[in-house]
């Protein structure tokens, strides 16, 4: 979910998931990164702790920390996996040159955002672009102005 600390709990006698922030029925979670941690690859973290609980029973019931409680586990992650795979490909779409995290946000976020959401969309944006940058996808320099910078690898 929102932080790399978050804890979902699953409970086989009852096939109940309390997924919190982890599995939400309706929207992706924000997946950031933060500037405490700016090389951290939440999204790859997110990803890999969805393949944990993605066989869980068809049935289980999902009790979310937003919307109402659903099942179809398995659907559901499939639908992350494939919004988040979209949204890698149409940042390396976008790409021409060198750009930064700034430049991207109309990519993933073509509507006008208020300045908290920007704050938002500048963290799942950086989270994309190190998800990339972790796969060889992407390469991260820093120009003369400080400013990190991404390209495609050949």
């Amino acid at each position: 979910g929102h932080a790399p600390e978050h804890a979902s709990l699953y409970c086989e006698r009852l096939g109940i998931l309390i997924s919190g922030d982890m599995l939400l029925p309706r929207i992706s979670t924000n997946v950031s990164v933060f500037a405490a941690t700016p090389h951290a690859d939440p999204l790859g973290w997110f990803l890999d702790s969805l393949q944990r609980i993605k066989n869980l029973p068809a049935d289980t019931l999902v009790l979310p920390s937003h919307g109402m409680p659903f099942r179809g586990i398995g659907a559901r992650i499939a639908q992350l996996e494939a919004h988040h795979a979209e949204r890698c490909d149409e940042l390396l779409g976008t790409i021409q040159g060198s750009c930064c995290a700034a430049e991207l946000l109309p990519t993933l976020f073509p509507r006008e955002l208020d300045t908290h959401q920007v704050m938002f969309a500048m963290g799942e944006a950086i989270a994309h672009l190190n998800y990339l940058t972790n796969r060889r996808r992407l390469v991260r320099n820093v120009d003369g102005a400080g400013m990190i910078r991404f390209e495609r690898t050949a």
